[in-house]
């Protein structure tokens, strides 16, 4: 039997993907995420990403 190999992310891999678009689940509560033009955010928790991946040049801020 091989052995299990631990398979995490970073909070900046994270939110990098939900801009991507390549995630739909919010980092903060689990639910999904509404792409909205350059916004990323969760009607759930309030959560709101500003910007693109590409436009921000991989910066994100976070908002909530």
């Amino acid at each position: 039997m091989s052995d299990v190999t631990p398979f995490h992310r970073t909070l900046e891999q994270e939110l990098l993907a939900l801009l991507r678009g390549a995630s739909l689940e919010c980092p903060v509560c689990g639910e999904f995420v509404l792409h909205d033009g350059p916004l990323v955010r969760c009607p759930e928790c309030g959560m709101t990403l500003h910007g693109r991946a590409v436009a921000a040049s991989g910066q994100a801020t976070l908002a909530g």
